[in-house]
């Protein structure tokens, strides 16, 4: 872990700051384009908040496991053998090997080097050829477990050991999700689309949670929610954007036959974003995963009420990939290509005090949070 800020770094990346939206600017540039400041986001905000993982559906069974990287760490989530989520660091004791890969069942766990076996529940039961070594014993050794939870039917964990429950952490919004979308639990993953973009991670988040930009760039999106009716809520560590379906003929794809008629979205801090297009029942989940400071990974998983998307879900998935997509990963670059040169330092926050999608008050909120995260990490 590299130091983190010193207070007089979090003092001049403040500048420009005011909690009052109406008064602020936005976060300054070198926050975007720092090396610096993305090991601070790495350190002070990826490896001490709640990241996701996946829906509950792949670790219903004992034995069933999974293996992500969080943070630039590999993690193994499972279900153990008495029914218990469990995550641990995807390394063996002996050499840091990693002992599982992809996802699937097993009933152990084997290092692939050097055939130590653990137990589901971490345990180290069998290491070959060590019977000769002066204080050694097997049952002294178990895998470094990482926080875990189930959640509103999806699974996160925390490198944290510290952070408090992401239930306890997040308010109210488990209520809200399940208020909108009560079968969350029983969807079914249906497809995956992935992104490399060529931007730092706050810029990408900083788009998806304003819809200033989309009477510009979205002109499909406005023909396919009322944006009349979007609303943006901030919350603690939360905000909620919600909107009705356009009532008319839109050019996005066609809702005419759609039971669930309101586009409600939900962003938790730091990257994880939850969305629940008209349609079908189903639910959307991009996760935003910072690879570097000018370069972000991005996945949609959409979860369906069957395995195979619906032809509405079809056209559905092909206008967020082939259009919305390209519009807003063409604007985010754009805008780190201009981070990046001297003409530009932090602009101003749009702000409405009724709280539409036309405001960016839902992105002051995210650059609080990002500040306050580095001036705890600060020396």
């Amino acid at each position: 872990m590299t130091p983190g800020p010193t207070r007089k770094d979090v003092a001049a990346i403040r500048s420009g700051y005011d909690p009052d939206p109406a008064r602020s600017l936005s976060l300054r540039a070198e926050a975007y384009t720092d090396p610096c400041w993305f090991a601070a986001d790495r350190d002070a905000i990826l490896r001490t908040s709640w990241q996701w993982v996946c829906h509950v559906e792949k670790l219903r069974t004992p034995g069933a496991y999974v293996t992500a990287e969080i943070a630039g760490h590999p993690i193994a989530i499972l279900r153990d053998t008495g029914g218990t989520l469990r995550a641990f660091y995807n390394i063996c004791k002996h050499r840091a090997h990693a002992l599982l890969s992809g996802e699937g069942e097993t009933r152990r766990l084997m290092c692939p080097y050097h055939a130590w076996v653990y137990t589901l529940e971490g345990r180290l039961v069998r290491a070959p050829h060590t019977e000769n070594l002066v204080g050694f014993d097997v049952k002294d050794i178990c895998l470094d477990q990482v926080r875990v939870e189930a959640f509103c039917g999806f699974v996160f964990v925390n490198l944290d050991p510290t952070a408090p429950a992401l239930r306890d952490q997040s308010g109210n919004l488990e209520t809200e999700i399940r208020h909108w979308a009560p079968d969350i639990e029983s969807l079914t993953f249906g497809h995956r689309l992935t992104y490399d973009i060529r931007a730092n991670w706050k810029n990408v988040v900083d788009n998806f949670l304003e819809c200033y930009h989309c009477p510009t760039a979205h002109k499909d999106f406005c023909d396919l929610v009322d944006m009349d009716t979007y609303k943006v809520t901030t919350h603690g560590i939360y905000s909620s954007h919600m909107a009705e379906a356009g009532q008319g003929a839109n050019s996005a794809y066609d809702v005419s036959n759609a039971t669930v008629r309101t586009h409600a979205v939900w962003w938790l801090w730091p990257t994880t974003c939850l969305m629940r297009y008209p349609g079908r029942s189903s639910m959307i989940v991009l996760n935003i995963i910072p690879l570097g400071p000018d370069r972000t990974l991005e996945t949609y998983d959409f979860f369906l009420e069957t395995p195979e998307p619906n032809e509405m879900e079809r056209d559905a998935i092909r206008y967020l990939d082939e259009v919305l997509q390209v519009e807003d990963i063409g604007l985010v670059e754009s805008v780190q290509r201009g981070m990046s040169t001297p003409a530009f330092t932090q602009g101003r926050i749009v702000h409405d005090p009724d709280g539409s999608g036309r405001s960016e008050h839902a992105v002051h909120h995210f650059h609080g949070l990002v500040l306050d995260a580095y001036e705890r990490a600060s020396t």
